[in-house]
């Protein structure tokens, strides 16, 4: 099969190549999925699960890539839940090679069957940010009907899908990021814009819930707008300032079938839009994930036909 392999990390982008590897096998519990499109995160490039795998084993080149949406192909041993020729999507294992090839192996339980009116790469581009913004604002956020969020990253694919999450379950809205992506946040449903290179973050006080794409800086000037018993929420990395009287919670998103299942039917019946900026096919993955300017939404690899 042809993949998108990864040299090593000093490489990076740089050392991204299109090459045929092996048709992968299913371990226990697994299935193959005939991948039709693929997700792809930058910062997969820093993450350690990326070049090793559970056991600390050097692992490289690496097949990129965890979202997916393609046809189940075949069952490994075990399997269930799930039937060959099913339409799925979902998110792959971490420490496992990736969805940009034409096939990939991986657990059952991580996918979640796409229904026939969803186009493959609508459902390739749900798994990381949709997952990551439900389990951000409901799991670790635990958001409530009436109250205020600022969503960080506006006009990325998580912010996007955060400010409309907690549109719909009723709190009110404050997007942040570059003047460039006000009118999108705000077309997505927040309340009000914050630009973070031009306005004063600090006037936003009491704020339930912030959720963090960003870290660094704009994380640490954050916790002082949480309001007692409000929660800082990143995926950035563990907090290195805290709320006075509140929460910090740094997670890392997890596969949820049923997650998934809500997610899809949002966008089945309009209530939740993807933010996809470039979609391209395998033969010209390399250059698609080498922007040369700013991505502006998901970047979808389209794999089958």
């Amino acid at each position: 099969m042809r993949a998108v392999v990864a040299a090593d990390e000093a490489a990076g982008l740089a050392g991204m190549t299109i090459v045929q590897r092996p048709d992968p096998s299913p371990a226990l519990n697994d299935v193959i999925v005939e991948v039709h499109a693929a997700g792809f995160v930058p910062t997969e490039l820093e993450w350690p699960s990326t070049w090793m795998d559970r056991a600390g084993r050097v692992r490289t080149p690496s097949i990129l890539g965890h979202e997916v949406a393609g046809v189940v192909k075949q069952l490994g041993y075990g399997t269930t839940g799930l039937s060959v020729g099913q339409r799925v999507f979902g998110l792959a294992d971490w420490h496992r090679d990736g969805t940009l090839a034409e096939y990939v192996a991986m657990e059952s339980r991580n996918l979640a069957p796409l229904p026939g009116d969803v186009d493959f790469t609508v459902g390739a581009s749900l798994p990381i940010s949709g997952l990551t913004a439900w389990q951000g604002l409901f799991v670790h956020g635990r958001l409530q009907a009436g109250q205020s969020v600022i969503a960080h990253g506006a006009g990325g694919a998580v912010g996007a899908m955060v400010i409309q999450l907690a549109h719909e379950a009723g709190a009110y809205v404050i997007g942040t990021g570059r003047a460039a992506d006000r009118e999108k946040a705000l077309d997505y449903g927040a309340n009000e814009y914050v630009d973070l290179e031009r306005d004063r973050l600090e006037d936003v006080g009491g704020i339930d819930l912030v959720f963090d794409v960003i870290g660094g800086d704009i994380q640490r000037r954050s916790a002082a707008l949480v309001k007692p018993g409000g929660t800082l929420v990143t995926v950035v990395a563990p907090p290195e300032s805290r709320p006075v009287d509140g929460l910090a919670i740094d997670f890392v998103v997890e596969a949820d079938r049923a997650q998934l299942s809500e997610i899809v039917q949002r966008v089945r019946d309009g209530r939740l839009r993807t933010n996809i900026g470039t979609i391209a096919d395998l033969d010209d993955a390399v250059a698609a994930l080498n922007p040369t300017e700013r991505r502006k939404g998901k970047t979808i690899i389209r794999v089958g036909d």
